[in-house]
C-alpha cells in the first residue's frame, strides 16, 4: 500500500514486522509509517495534503498516483500532465500511462502509434513487467517472434504469470524453444520466491492489515 507521508510502497508484510516489533509500545507508535515513522493520515483530506507536498519537490510517486486521481475524477488532461513529469523523473508506471494516453487518445493528445510504442519501451526499460510483457505481444504480432521471446522471458523473470502462459502456449506451437521455456520458468519461480516472508503468509492469511493504511 501507498504511504502519502514519504510516497513508499509498502507490502502488506511489512506492516505486519512493523506491528509486531513496536506491538508493546504506544499506540502512536503503531499508528506510524514503517518506512519514515511519521504518523499515518487519518482523512483523505490530510493524506492529499501530504501529496501536494511531495509534488511540491518532484516526487514522481506523487505525481502518478495524484495523475490517477484526476483520471479517476474525469480530468484525464490533468492526468496526462501529471503522468508527463512523472516519467521525465523516470517513473515506469507513468510512462506505461503514457503509452495508454497515446494509443487511446486521451488526456488531450491524439492517437500517436510512435509515441505509445516509445513509452511502452520507456516503462519495460525501467521494469515494468506489463510493459515488457505488451512489447512481446506486439512484436509477435508483428511476426518477430525471437524479439517477442525475449521480452516475454524478462517479463517472467519480473514475476509477471501472463507472460509464463504465453511462452508456454507458444512453446506448444514449437515457437520457444525448451531451453528457453526451461530458463523463463526458472527466472518466474526465483521472482515469486523473492517476494515470499513469514510476515507476508500472515498479512495474507488474515486479509488486508489493520487499518493504518491510506
Amino acid at each position: 500500500s501507498l504511504y502519502s507521508c514519504c510516497s513508499k510502497m509498502i507490502c502488506n508484510g511489512c506492516v505486519v514486522a512493523n506491528h509486531i516489533s513496536v506491538a508493546e509500545k504506544e499506540e502512536e507508535i503503531r499508528k506510524s509509517c514503517p518506512f519514515c515513522r511519521q504518523p499515518v493520515s487519518s482523512t483523505e483530506k490530510e493524506a492529499g495534503r501530504n501529496t501536494m507536498k511531495r509534488i511540491e519537490v518532484n516526487d514522481p510517486v506523487a505525481l502518478r498516483q495524484w495523475g490517477y486521481k484526476c483520471f479517476s475524477e474525469g480530468d484525464h488532461k490533468s492526468a496526462f500532465e501529471c503522468w508527463t513529469r512523472a516519467s521525465k523523473l523516470g517513473d515506469a508506471s507513468a510512462h506505461y500511462e503514457l503509452s495508454h494516453s497515446y494509443k487511446e487518445g486521451k488526456g488531450g493528445v491524439e492517437k500517436n502509434e510512435k509515441l505509445e510504442l516509445y513509452h511502452l519501451e520507456q516503462a519495460a526499460i525501467c521494469g515494468h513487467p506489463l510493459a515488457r510483457h505488451n512489447l512481446g505481444c506486439a512484436e509477435g504480432g508483428n511476426r518477430r517472434f525471437d524479439r517477442s521471446t525475449k521480452h516475454l522471458i524478462i517479463a517472467a523473470n519480473l514475476g509477471y504469470d501472463d507472460a509464463v502462459k504465453l511462452l508456454k502456449s507458444t512453446y506448444a506451437l514449437g515457437m520457444v524453444s525448451k531451453g528457453d521455456l526451461a530458463s523463463a520458468l526458472r527466472g518466474h519461480q526465483a521472482a515469486v520466491d523473492a517476494t515470499k516472508s513469514p510476515q507476508r503468509e500472515v498479512a495474507e492469511a488474515f486479509g488486508r492489515v489493520p487499518n493504518t493504511l491510506e
